[in-house]
């Protein structure tokens, strides 16, 4: 009887096997920090759209988010005015003309007289001088009377390339003075996303980074390059506008759409664990390391940061394995199985 239990006892003992850890490489732990920034689509180029002339606003053939090609018709302004100005022109050059013909047979006249020996030289030069100045005129009356017909041409506003009018600052009925910003237009051809980084970040981020560009309407993430940083921060937020392009947009993203932006920051200073490998009981933070012959010692951290359910340490070699699960039903010396080896 008493051997069959001694037996019994030996052959439980043979079948319990050493505890089973989850375990975690300290080099594989280390990962590039990275910035996370909101962003909005933004086009490339937004111009502020203006007329070249003063004048009442006669038509508005634009909405706010109309598409338009290049060359379309945005608003009309009266271009009465415009017209006669450009007829006052037409007249002033009919004027110079005149004076310059009548300045033209004056020379020629005295020319003829000074040959006579009829008239000094004097009086020849006299007569010169006002051809010359009849001609000046004639040439300012022309380039006045080109100048009032462009202006006829200016009273319809007109797209200067494809793209979405994002806002109407003027309607109807308006008077606007020339070079009065009346509507915005974004070209569609080249869409970024506009985001603003923090004056304590801004050294990390250059021209040329590349970047990784997730949209959350659309739920893809697409590659980006910095384009462009501002020079000066913001007066009120004290951050600096970072433009980043997106060299293969996805399909339907659109201006104004929600986007974050990763920007790789260098590589992370120390090692990321999960929260539960941390073995604490005193003051000195430290972790279980699996041994070569499978057993297990503590070894003393030091915590730099948290994130979230993470913690980064220092004090640990590359080839540290790591137990990050169940770390308080362990001690000192004793025998573990790990994933890889149970």
């Amino acid at each position: 009887m008493g051997s069959s239990l001694v037996s019994g006892c030996g052959e439980q003992a043979a079948q319990e096997k050493p505890l089973l850890v989850k375990t975690q490489q300290a080099s594989s732990s280390t990962e590039a920090q990275t910035g996370s920034y909101s962003g909005t689509v933004r086009g490339r180029y937004e111009t502020k759209v203006a007329f070249q002339v003063t004048g009442r606003i006669l038509s508005r053939n634009v909405n706010v988010g109309s598409r338009v090609n290049a060359g379309d018709v945005l608003m009309v302004i009266d271009a009465r005015d415009v017209q006669q100005q450009a007829n006052a022109g037409d007249a002033q050059v009919a004027s110079a003309r005149a004076q310059l013909s009548l300045a033209q047979a004056n020379l020629a006249r005295y020319t003829e007289l000074y040959n006579a020996e009829a008239v000094s030289a004097s009086v020849l030069d006299q007569y010169q001088t006002n051809y010359d100045a009849a001609f000046a005129a004639y040439q300012q009356a022309l380039s006045q009377a080109a100048q009032a017909h462009n202006s006829l041409g200016y009273t319809n506003l007109t797209a200067g390339a494809a793209g979405v009018v994002s806002s109407i600052l003027a309607e109807e009925g308006q008077v606007v003075a020339a070079g009065q910003t009346v509507l915005t237009l974004v070209q569609t051809g080249e869409l970024e996303v506009e985001i603003a980084v923090p004056e304590n970040q801004i050294g990390t981020v250059q021209v040329g980074q590349e970047a990784q560009v997730s949209f959350w309407a659309l739920n893809q993430t697409a590659a980006g390059v910095v384009r462009e940083i501002s020079p000066m921060a913001d007066s009120a937020s004290r951050t600096y506008t970072v433009r980043v392009t997106v060299t293969n947009p996805p399909a339907g993203m659109e201006l104004g759409m929600t986007a974050d932006v990763r920007l790789p920051q260098g590589e992370a200073d120390g090692i990321l664990l999960p929260l539960s490998a941390i073995y604490q009981t005193g003051g000195t933070p430290e972790v279980w390391i699996v041994q070569d012959d499978n057993t297990v010692e503590l070894k003393p951290v030091t915590v730099e940061a948290f994130d979230e359910n993470r913690v980064r340490v220092h004090g640990l070699a590359p080839s540290d394995l790591v137990v990050t699960a169940g770390v308080h039903k362990l001690r000192a010396g004793q025998e573990v199985r790990t994933e890889a080896k149970s």
